[in-house]
C-alpha cells in the first residue's frame, strides 16, 4: 500500500493539473509530469499519468460536434505520433534517465518560451500531407523519451488553423493516442507496477475534480492572464527540473 504521503502528493498534483486543464483545455499531462518527475524518477512519472490522462483526454477528443471531420484531417499525424512512442521509449533504458528528465525540463522551458513570446507557425493545407506525418514522428519519439505529449505536436495543431473548438478536440485526440502508445511502451518495458497502476487510477477523481473547479475558475478569470501565469509556472519548473537533473549528473 503506498505511504499516506505519497498519495496526498499524487492526488494533489493531479488536482492541480486537472484544474489548469479546466481552464484552458490542456495542461494535464504536461503539469502532472513536471509536478510529479520533482519526486519520482521519469519512468514512475509517466507510468502515474497514463490512467488520469487518457480519461480526461478521451472525454475532450469526444465532447463535441466535430470528432469525424477532426480525425479525418489529422490522423496521419496521430499515426505517427502514436507508432514512434515506441522508439523513444527505447531510450529509456539506454540511456541515462537524468539525461532524459534533462531533455523534458527543456522541452517544457521551449514551450514556456514560445508561448509567451507570441511564437505562432502556420502550415499551409498544401503542406499537410507531409508536415503532419513528419511533425507527428518527432512529437511520438520525445513522448517516448520524455513523457511529454506537447512539443512539438500541439505547435502542429495550432499551425494547421484549426478554429478554437476543433483544436481542444485535436489536442485531445492526440494526448489520448499518445496516453495508450506510451502506457503500451512502458508495459512492454516493465515500468509499471501493481502501485503505480493503483497510484494513476485513483488519480482519475482529484483530475476531474481539478477539471469541474478549473471550468468554473474559467468563467471568473481572463483566460489570456492565466495562461501567462500558467506558461511563467512552467518555465520556471522546468529550469528547476534540468538543474535537478544536470546535478543528477555531476
Amino acid at each position: 500500500m503506498p505511504e499516506t504521503t505519497v498519495i496526498l502528493a499524487v492526488a494533489g498534483t493531479f488536482l492541480l493539473a486537472g484544474m489548469v486543464k479546466g481552464v484552458i483545455g490542456l495542461g494535464l499531462p504536461t503539469v502532472s509530469l513536471a509536478l510529479l518527475t520533482v519526486a519520482f524518477d521519469l519512468p514512475s512519472a509517466m507510468a502515474l499519468l497514463l490512467v488520469p490522462s487518457f480519461v480526461t483526454n478521451l472525454w475532450q477528443a469526444l465532447a463535441g460536434a466535430h470528432t469525424r471531420e477532426v480525425a479525418l484531417r489529422i490522423w496521419p499525424f496521430l499515426l505517427m505520433a502514436t507508432v514512434t512512442v515506441w522508439v523513444g521509449a527505447a531510450a529509456l533504458t539506454r540511456v541515462d534517465l537524468a539525461l532524459l528528465t534533462a531533455l523534458l525540463g527543456v522541452l517544457l522551458v521551449s514551450y514556456a518560451l514560445l508561448s509567451l513570446g507570441g511564437v505562432r507557425l502556420a502550415i499551409p493545407l498544401r503542406h499537410e500531407s507531409w508536415a503532419g506525418p513528419l511533425i507527428g514522428s518527432a512529437n511520438g519519439v520525445l513522448t517516448g523519451m520524455t513523457g511529454s505529449f506537447v512539443v512539438p505536436g500541439v505547435m502542429f495543431l495550432q499551425a494547421i488553423g484549426l478554429p478554437r473548438d476543433r483544436l481542444i478536440q485535436a489536442m485531445g485526440m492526440l494526448f489520448t493516442v499518445s496516453t495508450l502508445a506510451l502506457g503500451a511502451a512502458l508495459q512492454q518495458a516493465d515500468f509499471i507496477t501493481a502501485q503505480h497502476g493503483l497510484l494513476s487510477a485513483g488519480a482519475v477523481l482529484p483530475a476531474l475534480a481539478g477539471m469541474v473547479l478549473g471550468q468554473q475558475l474559467r468563467t471568473r478569470l481572463s483566460e489570456q492572464r492565466f495562461r501567462t501565469v500558467f506558461f511563467i509556472a512552467l518555465l520556471l519548473l522546468g529550469a528547476y527540473i534540468i538543474a535537478g537533473a544536470l546535478g543528477r549528473m555531476s
